[in-house]
């Protein structure tokens, strides 16, 4: 299934990139992700992107993101997926998260969310890019943030 995500992946950004008027797609390379081998999920907020990753290697992505806001800034660092939930409702914010992956314990999840607004620490995914972190992700999953 890894192979499948790669492939889908790297067609839609190879459309994205080569389609003069489309959508801009990531600035970095969708196949060249700035983590570890040894990260699961890989962000770099510098240019609002995310990837899933296995051993080094992008399944899919890369994928536009929105991060923290000013004060409620996305951490870098190296963590570990807590827990998921598909159907998560934030008693912070009263707000949904749908396909929720938690990856840090003041809880920044992967979530569906606007790719228009900055957020209050989570990474926000479209509505496909929720799914496919949300299936490719379990717990004890690691999740690298550059800057």
């Amino acid at each position: 299934m890894g192979t499948v995500r790669k492939i889908v992946g790297i067609a839609a950004t190879t459309a994205a990139l080569g389609t003069a008027g489309a959508i801009a797609a990531p600035a970095a390379s969708a196949e060249i992700a700035p983590c570890s081998a040894a990260a699961d999920a890989c962000i770099q907020l510098g240019i609002n992107a995310a990837w899933v990753m296995d051993n080094g290697n992008t399944t899919y992505g890369a994928v536009p993101i929105t991060s923290g806001k000013p004060g409620y800034e996305t951490p870098t660092g190296t963590f570990q997926v807590t827990f998921k939930d598909a159907d998560y409702w934030s008693q912070a914010y009263d707000a949904p998260m749908p396909n929720a992956v938690f990856f840090t314990t003041s809880g920044i999840a992967f979530h569906e969310g606007s790719l228009d607004v900055l957020s209050h620490g989570c990474i926000h995914l479209s509505p496909e890019a929720s799914v496919e972190f949300f299936n490719g992700l379990e717990p004890g999953d690691t999740v690298e943030v550059v800057a």
